[in-house]
């Protein structure tokens, strides 16, 4: 197991992943990021607006701190072999899914997410019920469900050339045995045939 630092990916675009702390993740031997943020900064526009004007009440500050805290201490990962979400405040939870589980991904923008360009992202599971993970307010969801739905395809096409593979193999190894059985076969005919045209002592056997 080795952990891996954040790199730069063709999906960022918004600056919200820049000061990532993943210390959280650890990723095996190969395993790779591809892109990572935490939710879009502009998620947090609907508490403030709510929260600010109750401040004065102090009623809306734990409101504006909140959702403060959720989208610091909010991260999600996609890397060559799944993907992860990590929640939580004051207790962490990390949730992973591996590429190989992934039924289905769709992404969804309110009015608010299509203005200020972010969304959610929601990931199936094949034998799964309903949505497994989602992936909150972030930055571009379109081109994150791409992304997704482009990695989990190569995970497919390389288990389907894997096992192709493994199939070519076992029909070699069957061929090879019939092949062995097969001159087996022929060298048993050659042995009769040879022992049907001589006696015991050595003769042909059609001289009497």
């Amino acid at each position: 197991m080795s952990k891996t630092a954040l790199q730069d990916t063709p999906s960022r675009g918004s600056g919200d992943t820049a000061d990532l702390n993943l210390e959280w993740l650890t990723l095996e031997d190969g395993e790779s990021i591809q892109w990572a943020s935490t939710p879009h900064k502009y998620s947090l526009v609907p508490a403030f607006v709510v929260g600010i004007p109750l401040s004065v009440a102090l009623v809306g500050i734990p409101i504006v701190v909140g959702a403060y805290l959720q989208y610091t201490n909010t991260n999600y990962v996609v890397t060559n072999r799944g993907l992860y979400s990590k929640r939580g405040i004051l207790s962490r939870d990390v949730q992973q899914i591996g590429f190989d589980k992934v039924q289905n991904i769709s992404y969804s923008q309110s009015a608010l997410g299509s203005a200020f360009g972010y969304g959610s992202v929601d990931v199936s599971t094949a034998g799964g019920s309903g949505v497994e993970l989602k992936l909150r307010s972030i930055p571009d969801p379109a081109s994150v469900q791409e992304l997704i739905a482009r990695e989990v395809d190569d995970r497919q096409e390389h288990g389907n050339r894997d096992a192709g593979n493994g199939a070519d193999d076992v029909l070699d190894e069957i061929l090879h045995e019939l092949r062995a059985i097969h001159r087996e076969l022929a060298d048993s005919d050659d042995d009769s045939v040879s022992e049907g045209h001589h006696s015991d002592d050595g003769t042909p056997s059609n001289e009497r």
